[in-house]
């Protein structure tokens, strides 16, 4: 697994490479080979993680100009040392949470996800951490990922089932169900538990 993680960077790296080279050189010659460099990054992922090729290039072979890392947003909601959790669709469960939307910050992407997953409406009070998806995080994926965890209050509503998830409820850490390990995992539900018993809390980052 190691060896694959290992691998996986470099395919990452490359494929950043070769799309920063695109946007930046007019040369036609150059362009060529820096999509050549993006294409065999994808053959290099498909390898290492399994992921047919042709997926893999439509994932992240396909955008342009520079490239930067995608921001995840992940919502903790605390009652009586319990954590708020989600059920997806494949039975697994994480804190609600998805993509930051182009046009909202940090908190509003938080009580956006909230509401259409748990159905809550929150009011978020702090950052508890900003860290990267690839380094604690299981599975593998095509993109740099940040991971932005929002402490929050529960302010209204009641779980309704929806498009994106099955249930929701509130799980001590001593009893918490199969995670969605590539978004949530155990410690980053003790961090939140410690952060929601905090006075005061220093944003964990990496």
């Amino acid at each position: 697994m190691a060896k694959n993680n290992q691998w996986l960077r470099w395919a990452m790296e490359l494929q950043a490479l070769g799309q920063s080279g695109e946007a930046y050189t007019s040369n036609v010659f150059d362009q060529e080979r820096y999509a050549r460099i993006r294409q065999i990054a994808a053959e290099m992922m498909a390898s290492a993680t399994g992921i047919p090729e042709e997926k893999v290039s439509g994932l992240f072979c396909n955008e342009i100009g520079y490239q930067t890392p995608k921001l995840d947003t992940r919502t903790a909601v605390v009652k009586d040392g319990k954590i708020l959790l989600v059920q997806e669709a494949d039975g697994r469960w994480a804190l609600p949470g998805g993509w930051a939307d182009v046009g909202l910050t940090v908190k509003e992407n938080a009580m956006k996800e909230t509401l259409e997953e748990a159905g809550l409406v929150v009011r978020p009070k702090r950052l508890i951490a900003l860290i990267d998806r690839g380094r604690n995080n299981a599975g593998a994926s095509p993109y740099s990922i940040q991971k932005a965890f929002v402490l929050a209050e529960a302010l209204s509503g009641a779980f309704t089932p929806n498009a994106e998830t099955l249930a929701s409820g509130y799980f001590a850490l001593d009893s918490l169900p199969e995670l969605a390990e590539e978004k949530t995992t155990k410690e980053q539900l003790s961090l939140c538990l410690e952060a929601a018993a905090s006075d005061r809390w220093e944003t964990v980052f990496d």
